[in-house]
């Protein structure tokens, strides 16, 4: 895996003077905020000094990223996600996708030879490390013993010099080397290595690896966009993708070269190895979802919906009716039906139901189960979203949540409804006529006669409004009013529309 944000040392003593290494016409043409970040940061200095500055000119410095920012048609900005870490968005003339660019604080020169000599070290410790019980004692403990093994000096040479003392005593480096080093060493020991920027941006939706060449990711302001960071060979891909699949905890081999999993940071994350069962050799997606969950009224907010479709779902689910969320992938459907709970009577039981957690309740008395894949010891049996929802049926529930019908459990929530369960759900489909075509089809077969007992269906989509701007919207939301044998059609009313010329509902 390479990642383009280095610089050579030849580059660095040349892009500075030996005096002071900010008096350079350079630093003079950033703006203001962009010349007090490189102050404080001399990573993103030495990135600035190894980007085509002077072709595209100054980056703007965003301290929040906003979706204002998406109608910039030529995007050339940083914007910081924490911890160091800086964001450089930059216009491709010649590629749909814009560039992505993650600015590290091992953007330094030669820090790759010292974290060689710092792991060699490491070595002598690896009984502190292996006391360590969760990720975040153990990022303490590296972090610790990285002080112990280098000493920060100051250097008079300038921000980018540095003297290697291999002594028997501590690595002499700079401050600016010593947090590169923390850095790298928490972010491969216990992060997620070279994606860990792309995993901490709250503003990226999905990371996706197609193969040999550079990660592509889904922005919530930019839309597609193409990072960084690129594989070279299938043997290099290969490599990092075991890598990945261990560090999770689901190791991935020729015989089960498949797996879905969830990170430590609640991302779920879809692995496919080798290429025997992928021609373009192994692969990966990375679907993030927000630590806090959206509100109706950021939705709201978003034009996702209006304030009137709001008060309806209110009222819908206060009844306890049965509502359905359905709509084609990355349409807003978890979203939509994350805000939705909220309308949930507060003192209720809610049971969910998930093959990989995503529903996130605001509600205390909250059961939340997740089905389990066979693993090969005998102890570990599968269990699957139809022995939860059955299981579900005995826990007394005021509200049964299901993440995502897609098989023979339809039945059963069908059959949960027709015993007074009230039932939310998610659902693949385009409209209530596709839901339904679904629902009766094989392999959930709900009798036609059973689908008026679903009182709500709420419709997404993610659109393309009139200047080409992609957003997610609730298309519509319809009531199922009964169904007629003798014509052997449904009754249908929609509730809301949403017009896409003037993008009102």
């Amino acid at each position: 895996m390479t990642t383009r944000t280095r610089i050579s040392p030849e580059e660095a003593r040349h892009a500075h003077s030996k005096g002071d290494p900010f008096d350079c016409p350079l630093f003079r043409m950033l703006p203001a905020e962009m010349r007090e970040q490189a102050r404080a940061q001399p990573h993103l200095w030495a990135y600035l000094h190894s980007s085509d500055v002077e072709d595209l000119g100054p980056p703007e410095y965003v301290p929040v990223l906003g979706r204002k920012h998406a109608e910039i048609a030529r995007p050339n900005l940083i914007y910081p996600t924490g911890k160091g870490i800086f964001i450089h968005v930059k216009p491709d003339d010649n590629d749909a996708r814009d560039f992505y660019i993650a600015i590290e604080p091992n953007s330094m020169p030669g820090l790759d030879e010292l974290m060689q000599e710092v792991d060699r070290r490491m070595v002598d410790y690896v009984d502190a490390l292996e006391e360590a019980e969760d990720k975040e004692r153990r990022a303490e403990v590296l972090v610790g013993l990285v002080d112990r093994i280098c000493e920060a000096r100051q250097a008079a040479e300038g921000i980018f010099d540095r003297v290697f003392r291999r002594t028997s005593g501590k690595l002499q480096v700079t401050q600016a080397e010593l947090e590169g080093i923390k850095y790298m060493i928490v972010r491969d020991k216990t992060g997620m290595g070279p994606l860990e920027p792309m995993i901490s941006d709250d503003q990226i939706e999905d990371i996706s690896c197609s193969g040999v060449g550079p990660l592509f990711i889904e922005h919530k302001v930019f839309g597609g966009l193409k990072a960084n960071i690129s594989f070279a060979t299938n043997e290099e891909l290969d490599r990092f993708v075991l890598r990945l699949s261990e560090k999770i905890g689901r190791p991935v081999t020729f015989r089960e070269p498949i797996v879905d999993a969830i990170l430590p940071d609640g991302s779920r994350v879809n692995i496919v190895f080798g290429g025997d069962v992928s021609k373009r050799g192994s692969n990966f997606t990375i679907r993030k979802f927000s630590t806090e969950p959206l509100s109706l009224l950021d939705l709201i907010g978003f034009r996702s919906l209006s304030y009137e479709m709001a008060a309806y779902l209110s009222f819908m689910l206060r009844e306890g009716m049965n509502i359905f969320v359905v709509g084609e992938t990355a349409s807003g459907k978890t979203t939509m039906l994350n805000a939705m709970t909220a309308f949930v009577r507060p003192n209720a039981k809610i049971v969910t139901i998930e093959d990989t957690p995503e529903v996130q309740v605001p509600h205390p008395n909250w059961t939340r189960s997740v089905v389990r894949g066979s693993t090969r010891d005998a102890s570990g049996a599968s269990v699957s979203m139809m022995d939860l929802l059955k299981a579900s049926l005995r826990q007394r529930p005021d509200e049964i949540i299901i993440g995502e019908i897609r098989g023979e459990e339809g039945a059963v929530a069908f059959q949960a409804m027709q015993t007074g369960h009230a039932c939310m759900a998610t659902f693949h489909a385009s409209s209530v006529e596709k839901l339904i075509q679904r629902l009766t089809g094989s392999p959930i077969n709900v009798p036609r006669t059973y689908i008026d007992i679903l009182n709500v269906v709420v419709v997404t989509s993610q659109v393309a409004l009139p200047n080409g701007t992609p957003v997610r919207r609730t298309v519509s939301i319809n009531e199922i009013i009964g169904y007629d044998p003798a014509t052997d059609s449904f009754s249908l009313v929609e509730i809301f529309r949403w017009n896409p010329y003037t993008d009102e509902h």
